[in-house]
Formats: structure tokens, sequence, C-alpha cells
């Protein structure tokens, strides 16, 4: 099967000179399409600079980082932005809704961008939130939605544009154990439809519902393993 992810001797620091910090260490790891991977460490570990690099929001020091066959670790900020639309679906612990959107609006931001038109872009979000059983709350505000809603929405908006990718840091963070079970099973039936689902986190039971694992201390990373 094709890669869809290939890092390869990833290094990053912060700072400068004497001062600079190493984040990542020579990180190199693959995945293929339609894997299923939970990234896991404590806090102050690397994982969300790792995030961020493979979500092509940051560059590496050094090393080269394929997105499905392209090198993105040189590219300019245009294309990383195409890249981002296309291939790449965020989901996040604070969901990040923007407030003063309805729920259909919040999940058709993307087709915006897209150059889609508005009559358009309204039934495919709607679509999006029907498959994530959220069409009875097209017309709510943020602040109207439980966080398992809210959620809800931000998974159907990182879906929209159908990316190859879906990439979660903490999605359960911020959510009861009902509501961040819900969440889990969706990420699981997504993945069965064949997207790649790549999961921060520093939750061993949220790791679970991967299929395998990489652990990152000390920005380096290792493999945790495959679940069975």
């Amino acid at each position: 099967m094709a890669h869809i992810l290939e890092l390869s001797g990833i290094n990053k620091s912060y700072g400068m000179g004497e001062l600079a910090l190493p984040v990542l260490k020579d990180v190199s790891f693959t995945a293929e399409k339609g894997e299923y991977i939970a990234i896991m460490g404590p806090s102050g570990s690397g994982k969300s600079t790792l995030m961020n690099i493979i979500g092509c929001l940051d560059r590496p020091d050094s090393g080269t980082y394929l997105l499905d066959g392209e090198d993105v670790s040189q590219l300019d900020e245009n294309r990383l932005a195409e890249i981002r639309l296309r291939k790449i679906g965020f989901v996040f612990q604070t969901f990040q809704l923007l407030a003063g959107e309805t729920a259909l609006d919040n999940v058709a931001l993307p087709l915006v961008y897209a150059g889609i038109s508005r009559a358009e872009r309204e039934k495919i979000a709607m679509q999006a939130l029907e498959d994530m059983g959220l069409s009875d709350r097209a017309g709510h505000l943020p602040s109207q939605l439980s966080g398992g809603q809210k959620q809800r929405v931000a998974i159907a908006r990182a879906m929209v544009n159908h990316p190859e990718v879906l990439l979660a840091d903490e999605p359960t963070g911020a959510l009861d154990q009902a509501s961040g079970e819900q969440v889990m099973k969706l990420f699981g039936e997504l993945n069965e439809k064949g997207v790649t689902v790549v999961m921060i986190t520093h939750d061993r039971k949220v790791a679970g519902h991967a299929r395998r694992i990489l652990d990152i201390t000390d920005g380096i990373v290792t493999e945790g393993g495959e679940i069975q």
C-alpha cells in the first residue's frame, strides 16, 4: 500500500544559537493510506509541534516530509494553504468554531475558500452535518450546542472537502466520557471508509482506539506497536 506520510530525519528547535531548544529530534516514520495512528506523549513531549508539521502549519528545520508523495517541507505558503484545504482535515480540542456563525456556516467555511457557490456549499455542508447526526442543529450557534455536538460540527467541517488525512489534536480533551466515546466511534467509521486518521493524545485509553501507536518522548518518536 502507498504511503500517505513519509517523514525522514525531521528536526525542529525553537530559539536561536545556544538558547535553541530542540523539540523534535531526528523523527522518521511512515504512514500508509488508510492507517489509523495515535501519536502519544505527555505534555511537552513535542507532539503538538509534530502535529503542526504533519498538518503543514509549521516547517521542520531539517529533514524531509512527503505528503502523498510531494515534498512539502520547502513549499511556499500559497501551496501549503492549498494542501491544507484539499488534503488535510483538522479537529482541535477546543473545536475552533466561529462563535457568530451557525453550525451550517461553520461546516461550509472550507468550501468558501474552495470557491464553491453558496447554494452548493450549503447543500454539501448540510449533508456533512447529516452524516454526523446534526442536521437538526444546522441553524444553531456554537453557544447553543453541547461539547459533543460542537466536536461533531468540527469533524463535519474537517471532512467537508473529503481530505485524505484527518489530523486530530486531543479530540476528546474537552468532552465528557460519553461524548468522547461518540467522537472516537465517528473516527473509527471514517477510517473504515478509507480516511487516514492521525490522532495526537496523552491518553492511552484514547490512543487504544487507533490501530497503531507512536510514542513521543522528549522529541524522539518510537513505535508503540500495532493494536489488535
